[in-house]
Order: structure tokens, then sequence, then C-alpha cells
């Protein structure tokens, strides 16, 4: 390894378009935000240290043997988080980046890409919350961040067009444009920019420009190692000993960059994170990760050791698992499906972990077809439906999951003709993660609120009944809407009531799950309306209160809502002692 004479910004960023600078399949994905990109852009006009990077020389002649893939250029939170695979043809050498790839990344993207994230309070399936946006550098004034000193933005063309006496959006990636400094002078004047009325601005533009010119252009900034040796050991020791130390890489990435080198017909890093995005998009979509998927191969491998560490993801350990990959993806992928067919997404899944022991057990059963609708495995489905609910509601998976996970492999591997509920539930009686409620858990439950993964499961369990292959939605009985101040008075509600209407209304005792459409088309509507106008046919109305723990005999008018309340507790008490107490 030699230390290599400096070079600018420019070259580095010329070699990674011309695809000359490369990611070794080792390396994990960006993950820098655009805080941080704008933080690295402020310290090279400040001329502080960015770091050394270390840089392995490939020669043409073993280009082919190792897989490689080019920077991201236009990321993207939802659709482009990947970094392309690298079509080498082994024509010339390549240098591959082993450390340095997220400043670099960051480098490329400010002067040559863009970046997409989800607007805050926008919904992920919406594709208008995903504005693209690119680097710019405000010319007229400092940054408001006390931290930085140079107002470095990703923002969107819209609003890069307004401009004021204190903002002047220059796009950073037209300096690449300005190769000459005579060019710099020419836009300053070309734009106005020396002929501001306040002469400090117009000051601060000429220095900035200049300045930003410099730093991409003629500073040799980029300091770096060469490493030259060919074996892939070597390497990826390097590689482990620079980036282990750090936080910058995530130890899911570190993990995975070891599958990836130990692999030998299949690209690790290739297949997980297509599995990934595509089990995220199973449905209405979950929020499943490598280290999901990581965990799962070490369990449904049969791996005596299922610690997230780096002995575990040994040679003999990763091509076990590369064997095996295709049905491991099969039942993981059956698993997930499952649990949409449950009802579950991103927000009430809430904790990824019950996948697994679904994914273990239909491993072991030679994942049987159809499993999700076949009316043969009826209680088969309950049984798995029944310890999902009970595991999440009592956070079985918090603090230590691996204390869950051995003991249920162990029952799975040993009875597998059916999902062995009961033998789970016996296994973890009188110890901290028991699966049975007490009574004081059971009131707990009705504390829930609108909005909060476990209120799924919650009242998912009351309705075993449900056909979640329907879209359902978690419905306020009495319109969320009705329960403003101003609303309770002008409907009546005495002053001694009001409290307890803002105080209960968005709490489980006022939520049922209603298929979609009836939920659409009851909106705003008074309960007691709705309900004589959707049922007509009182036996059918009367089916749906008693499904819906709608307690009868009361007056079910928003002005009895109180007592609603507290009748409907002692059915639902009722019902939860009767699955939960076991």
């Amino acid at each position: 390894m030699s230390f290599q004479t400096p070079i600018t910004v420019k070259e580095a960023i010329e070699n990674i378009h011309k695809k000359k600078y490369l990611l070794p399949a080792i390396q994990r994905e960006f993950v820098w935000d655009t805080k941080q990109t704008e933080r690295l852009f402020d310290s090279l006009m400040r001329n502080y240290p960015i770091g050394s990077f270390l840089f392995w020389n490939v020669n043409k002649q073993r280009v082919k043997d190792y897989q490689f893939y080019e920077f991201i250029r236009d990321y993207h939170e939802k659709y482009k988080k990947h970094n392309p695979k690298a079509d080498v043809k082994g024509d010339e050498e390549i240098t591959s980046i082993l450390d340095g790839q997220q400043r670099l990344t960051a480098l490329y993207i400010g002067l040559k890409g863009t970046y997409a994230y989800k607007l805050p309070r926008k919904f992920w399936d919406n594709d208008q919350a995903f504005p693209e946006r690119k680097l710019y550098l405000n010319l007229l004034k400092k940054s408001d961040n006390i931290d930085l000193e140079y107002d470095f933005k990703f923002i969107t063309e819209e609003e890069a067009k307004k401009r004021d006496e204190n903002n002047y959006w220059f796009k950073v990636g037209d300096i690449l444009d300005l190769k000459e400094q005579f060019q710099v002078n020419d836009y300053l004047i070309g734009n106005g920019l020396l002929n501001l009325d306040d002469r400090e601005k117009a000051q601060f533009a000429n220095r900035t420009l200049f300045k930003l010119h410099a730093v991409i252009h003629s500073d040799r900034i980029i300091n770096y190692f060469l490493e030259k040796d060919e074996k892939l050991d070597k390497v990826l020791n390097i590689f482990i000993r620079v980036n282990s130390g750090g936080t910058v890489l995530s130890y899911s990435d570190l993990l995975l960059s070891i599958a990836t080198a130990q692999w030998q017909d299949k690209d690790a890093r290739e297949e997980i994170n297509n599995f990934v995005d595509e089990i995220n998009n199973i449905r209405k979509g979950f929020n499943f990760n490598k280290d999901f998927v990581l965990k799962s191969c070490l369990i449904l491998s049969d791996i005596r050791d299922i610690g997230f560490k780096v002995d575990n993801f040994n040679r003999k350990n990763m091509l076990k698992i590369e064997e095996n990959w295709d049905s491991l993806a099969d039942c993981l992928r059956e698993a997930v499906y499952l649990l949409s067919v449950f009802g579950y997404d991103r927000y009430t899944l809430t904790s990824n972990y019950v996948a697994i022991p679904i994914a273990y057990y239909f491993l072991k059963k030679d994942l049987p077809n159809n499993f999700i609708y076949s009316s043969h495995y009826v209680e088969d489905r309950k049984n798995i439906r029944k310890w999902v609910i009970l595991s999440l509601l009592k956070r079985a998976f918090g603090g230590n999951p691996d204390s869950v996970l051995r003991p249920i492999r162990s029952i799975i591997s040993k009875n597998c003709s059916i999902f062995p509920l009961n033998k789970i539930i016996e296994e973890f009686r009188g110890k901290p993660k028991a699966l049975e409620f007490n009574d004081e858990e059971i009131e707990n439950l009705f504390f829930l609120l609108y909005g909060q993964g476990y209120t799924f499961s919650t009242l998912a369990i009351l309705y075993p009944y449900l056909d979640f292959k329907h879209v359902f939605h978690i419905d306020h009985i009495y319109p969320r809407s009705f329960f403003t101040r101003k609303n309770l008075k002008e409907k009546g509600i005495g002053e001694n009531k009001i409290d307890f209407y803002l105080e209960n209304y968005d709490y489980l005792l006022n939520l049922q799950l209603l298929e979609e459409i009836p939920n659409i088309e009851k909106s705003d509507k008074d309960f007691d309306v709705w309900l004589k106008m959707s049922y007509p046919n009182e036996c059918e109305r009367k089916e749906f209160m008693k499904k819906n723990f709608i307690p009868k005999n009361i007056d079910l008018s928003f002005h009895n809502f109180e007592e609603f309340i507290k009748e409907r507790k002692k059915l639902m008490a009722e019902k939860f002692r009767s699955i939960l107490k076991l």
C-alpha cells in the first residue's frame, strides 16, 4: 500500500463518471443524507480536512474475477437506493474504492446528480412526496446554521428560482462548466452579482464562487492510498479493519459485505437487496431490511449460533446459505405474504421478527402448495395468526430476540405437522417472554390509541373470522371529526361530559375494523343513523353489533357516548380474557 499524489475533486468526479472508479461488491450502499453532503461541501470551502481515501488497483487481467458496482448518481429514497451493477469488459484496469465511498458519492451527487427524499407528513405511496433536488449554494449570505459557514442546500429547481436580496442560488454542478477563472468572472458580471447595491454581498458572491471554483478545479484535496495486491482475502481484511471501527458503516452492511465476498455463484448483495425490495412491496408494503434477511438466513439454515456477529458469517456458513438461498427466499416471501393476508403492513407489523418462525415452519413443511388459501390449512393458519398477535402484543421480540427465536426454532423443527402454538405457549409459560396475559395487561390494551401499531393487533384478535384478503380500515365508531370542543357544544353535549368525550374518542373502545368501502360510506355520519341505514334488516343489524361488540339495549346516539364506552368495555374485556388468559 502506498500514498499517491493527491488529485482534485474534478479529477475524482471525472473518473467516477467515466467508470474508472468503481465499487467492489463488498462495499455497502450510500447511506448519507442531504445534511451530511451539505456539511462535506462546507468543509471543503473552509479548507477543513475531509480524511484520506483508500483505493484498490485491479489490473485488467483480474477485473472479471470480481463483481463491481457503479456509483449512484440520482438517489431516490423509494425507487433508486441501490448501485447499478457495472459492466466491466476487462479491457483496462480499474480503481475500486475500499474507503471513502460515502464521501465520493456525496461529491458526485452534489456535482452531477440529484437527491429525492420523502417530504414529512406525506404518504410513502405518493410519488409526489419525493421531489427531485439538486445541490445549490447561496451566493449572497452565509448559512443560518451556526455550525456551517456556507449555505449549501438540496432544493428543487422551482425553489432555486426564487431570488431576493438575501438569496441567489447557484447550482453547484454548474461550476464544472466554468473551467477557467475568467469564466467565473464572466458569470458574476453576466448575472449582475458584482453590481449589487450592497457592496458586502457583491464581495461575498465574488469570493464564494471563486472559492468553489478553486476547491473543485485546482486544490488537490483528495488524498489517497493505493493498494495493488490482487488477493481478495487481503483486500477483505483491509476493508473490515478500515470500516468496522467507524460508525458510518452499519454492522449489517459489514456482514453483507462479508457474505458477498464468500458466495461463489450468486451475488449476495444483489440477491438480498432485490429480495428486500420485493418483500417490502407485497400488498400494502412493509419495512424489512438487510438485517432481517441476514438474520433469517442464519436461523433458516439451522446454523447453531444465530448471533448477529462476524464469526457466524464464515465461509462454511455463507456457502450453506448460498446453496439454500432460493428455498430460504421462497419461504420468507410466503411468510410475509401470509402476514399481509392477516392484514399487516409497514405500519402495523410492530416486529419483523415474527416472520422468521413462520418461514422456518414453511421450510420444514417443504412449503406446501397454496398454504395461504387452501381449506386444508385452515387450522394451521389460525394457529399462526394467533401466535403472531400474541407475540406482537406481548412485545415478545423486544430486548434479546434470540432468546425467543432459538427455542421456537427447536420446537418447530420437532413439531412441523401443524404449527405448534400450544407447545410454544407452554415453552414460555412462567418466563419473562410468556404469551399469557394477566388482568392488568388486558386492562392496558384499552389505552391503545388510533394510529399506534399495536392497536391493529389488539383489534385483530377480536375479529378471527375476517377475511383480510379484503382491505380493512381502523374506523372510529363515532366519527373523529365530531370530537372538538366547538362541535360538542354545538351538538348540545353538557360541559360536565365534554372532557370525557375528548379523552376517550381516540382510544380502543371507540374503534372497530371495518371493510374499506363501508368505512368510506360511513364517513362522518352519526353512528346510530348509519347503522340503521346500512343494516335495515334487524337480524343483520344485531349480527353486526355482536361481531363488533356494540352493546345492545342501550341508546346508540352520540349523546349517550359515555354509557356506550362503559358498556362496550365490558363486552371486549370478557372477550379478551377468554382469548388472552389462555
